[in-house]
């Protein structure tokens, strides 16, 4: 199978459970909120103690290192802490920070202005990056463009189909016109099929031979256990494709996307209600 298969979890334990299951796994992706969902991290927050922000980085790094450990061929996609506020300079000292941590990294970065900023400097400097929050194809152009001169594989991009589901959008037209989009190109980027919501999505992906998915635990339980898939929605509006030339630079694309930004307060909110900000 062409696809790669990437587990959607923080947690190591289901790291664990998804090799027991498929007897293989090829990284796994992390963020904020799935980071919040660890048992670990609801275990300490039910006693009420929150985590101080140096805190809640060192556990952070803990699991981190923890995935690393059990999966230490695969890449581990890790996310950096990006608000409205959060400028060049202070996104791309906590990716070199978060970079050090295990040497099998992909840094997880929004694609914003400062995201793909960011970006740029990084694949200059050799470090694999994951950006993430994908909802167009102008957006899948401009990384494709802020990162042109990295190598084959060093570059992934999420595009989030399950919540372009929830907007009545059809997500997987979007992962299809990126994968034809970039078939005119170096191949430098690989398309991530990520918020997989059900077998349906898993089974299109690999139809559409995307590059990489990323599937949650249950996901990927139903699918090796041969429950049936969910029934197909048929009221999706359908992504029409855009001829995009890849050889403009990224700044004269419209990565403008509500569901980036709703994304974005989304893993912060999720991030801030671990930190007690007073200590």
């Amino acid at each position: 199978m062409k696809t790669k298969i990437f587990l959607d979890s923080g947690d190591p334990k289901e790291t664990e459970n998804t090799l027991s299951l498929l007897g293989y796994l090829d990284g796994q992706t992390t963020n904020p909120s799935l980071f919040a969902k660890n048992p670990q991290v609801q275990q300490r927050l039910s006693t009420g103690n929150k985590f101080t922000q140096d805190e809640v980085y060192d556990f952070y790094k803990n699991i981190i290192k923890q995935i690393n450990s059990i999966i230490p061929n695969g890449s581990i996609s890790i996310e950096v802490y990006a608000d409205k506020n959060t400028s060049v300079e202070m996104m791309l000292k906590q990716a070199l920070t978060l970079n050090s941590w295990i040497p099998n990294a992909h840094i997880k970065l929004p694609i914003t202005s400062v995201g793909l900023s960011v970006a740029e400097i990084l694949v200059k400097k050799g470090i694999n990056v994951n950006m993430t929050l994908c909802f167009s194809q102008q957006q899948a152009a401009a990384v494709y463009s802020a990162t042109k001169d990295a190598k084959n594989g060093q570059v992934f991009i999420s595009p989030f189909i399950g919540r372009l589901d929830d907007q009545g959008v059809n997500g997987l037209d979007l992962i299809k016109n990126c994968l034809k989009m970039y078939e005119k190109g170096d191949q430098h980027v690989k398309v991530l099929v990520a918020s997989i919501r059900n077998i349906d999505h898993l089974l299109a992906s690999f139809y559409l031979n995307a590059d990489i998915v990323t599937v949650p635990y249950a996901v990927l339980k139903d699918w090796k256990e041969g429950m049936k898939a969910h029934s197909e929605k048929s009221n999706l509006t359908t992504i029409d494709y855009e001829e995009i030339d890849l050889n403009r630079p990224w700044n004269q694309f419209d990565i403008n996307h509500e569901l980036t930004d709703i994304g974005i307060e989304k893993f912060c909110s999720d991030w801030n209600k671990l930190i007690d900000f007073s200590k």
